[in-house]
């Protein structure tokens, strides 16, 4: 596949969405993000539990070290689901040798944002993860878990929405995400704007993958800037070709493919030093 049929793909099956409403529409999007996902790695065991009333999905590995990594969902805020980011979680848990743990937390506009993080703070304290990787919005739930805790493990960001999420700091217009569609999430969640939260790194170790069509990429970069001039030691690789959404099918897509197996390479590296 190249990057062109996914985009068509992943287009055509937003575009569905619109016409739906939104408890269908959340189904279909699980649906749409299984259809780029390959089988489960040989030997993988997956659980489905619940904790305090949250679902949760784990991901263990045939072979695995100890500790396992908190993975958080992307999808806006309000789609997504661990079911929708079954493929990148598993790909995750085979990659580092580590049992992965994806939580499954409420959506809006049933709760607001801080009920989001609060979900996925009581996992984390449940838990006790070696890292955090979290996939566009679940990106920047995982910033603000980090910032919660002084001694933050390694964080993993992929396409994160970082800063303040203003037209003046985003990046061109691009696929499968538009700048109007970031600036409509944050009107719909406020409390993601972080201008000051932003200002220091929330870990001392962090892993980042950006794609090059993404009006996220350019704060992102702005960001990583800061992190860096705090003394973080941040590692950032950006998928060229690539849009938002393009991890779902990174089986099927080399660019994505080989900036995946890095940022997971490197991670891995400094969760076993």
């Amino acid at each position: 596949m190249n990057v062109d049929a996914f985009i068509q793909r992943f287009s055509a099956g937003l575009a569905v969405m619109e016409e739906l409403p939104l408890p269908q529409a959340r189904r279909a999007y699980d649906k749409l993000c299984r259809t780029f996902t390959p089988p489960d790695p040989a030997g993988m065991r997956i659980d489905n539990s619940v904790y305090d009333g949250i679902s949760l999905r784990r991901f263990i590995p045939q072979r695995r070290m100890p500790g396992c990594v908190l993975f958080i969902h992307g999808g806006g805020f309000t789609i997504g689901s661990v079911e929708s980011h079954h493929g990148p979680a598993a790909s995750l848990a085979q990659l580092l040798e580590r049992e992965v743990v994806s939580v499954n937390y409420r959506l809006a506009p049933e709760v607001d944002y801080p009920t989001m993080l609060a979900d996925c703070q009581a996992v984390l304290a449940a838990v006790h993860p070696v890292a955090l990787v979290g996939d566009s919005a679940g990106g920047r739930l995982a910033i603000d878990l980090a910032h919660q805790h002084s001694d933050a493990p390694p964080l993993g960001l992929i396409y994160p929405p970082v800063g303040e999420l203003s037209p003046e700091c985003l990046g061109e217009d691009a696929p499968l995400l538009s700048r109007s569609d970031v600036l409509s999430i944050r009107e719909q969640c406020p409390e993601i704007i972080a201008t000051q939260r932003d200002q220091s790194a929330p870990a001392s170790s962090i892993e980042v993958l950006t794609v090059e069509h993404d009006s996220l990429t350019r704060p992102v970069e702005t960001t990583v800037a800061q992190w860096q001039k705090t003394g973080a030691s941040i590692g950032y690789r950006c998928a060229p070709q690539m849009v938002h959404g393009a991890l779902h099918a990174h089986a099927q897509l080399p660019d994505m493919s080989a900036a995946w197996q890095d940022f997971c390479h490197t991670l891995k590296q400094r969760l076993n030093q």
